[in-house]
């Protein structure tokens, strides 16, 4: 009967932990987005949240999975603005769309830089987890549009699916930490031409 009893309250401990979870996580989105990562540490993220570091730490264990868990928040499909190009973009037209939103939030745009440059350190796993599983994710997805995109005559033919994949990823990378470095160098125009590239000599 008692074991009954604390059940619902377990619950409702357990709800209310995940609503503050959130509550935490949604307030350094904001704080990242104006900031970014550079010189921080669990203490001085917890003062600008405006929590105690002992809360930051019980729900996030390591700075590094506050970053982790920050990106991939900031990243949901219901905070990301409405799909406004066409069913069947290209994918790197899906890349010059992030492009021209992450201009919006530079410092979250810093915060991944620095989550794939700890990735390859050792002594990383949260960013190294997070890196790898992003990159096989996004290969994926991409060369199935592309193979698509080749069936329907909207990309050439006559190129690997799987590695146009990676040089997409790699060249929005590649631009976007060009872009962190240098704001006039010209990401979006290369991102174009390589959709160019990419298509039909008819197109």
């Amino acid at each position: 009967m008692s074991e009954d009893r604390d059940r619902p309250r377990q619950r409702g401990a357990y709800a209310k932990g995940i609503a503050r979870r959130q509550e935490i996580l949604d307030r350094a989105i904001e704080v990242f987005a104006a900031r970014g990562a550079d010189r921080t540490s669990l203490r001085s993220i917890a003062s600008a949240v405006g929590v105690t570091h002992a809360a930051l730490s019980h729900y996030f264990g390591s700075l590094e999975e506050l970053l982790v868990a920050v990106y991939q928040e900031s990243n949901a499909p219901e905070r990301q603005h409405p799909d406004t190009l066409p069913v069947d973009a290209t994918p790197v037209e899906h890349m010059i769309e992030s492009a021209r939103a992450n201009r919006e939030v530079p410092g979250l745009v810093q915060l991944y830089s620095t989550l794939v440059s700890a990735a390859l350190e050792e002594g990383h796993p949260a960013a190294r987890e997070f890196a790898t599983t992003r990159f096989a994710r996004l290969r994926a997805e991409m060369a199935d549009v592309v193979r698509r995109q080749q069936d329907n005559g909207r990309m050439r033919d006559d190129v690997d699916a799987d590695a146009v994949a990676a040089l997409v990823v790699a060249a929005s990378d590649g631009l976007q930490t060009q872009w962190l470095l240098d704001d006039t160098a010209p990401q979006h125009e290369a991102l174009a031409l390589l959709d160019r590239l990419l298509r039909p000599a008819s197109r």
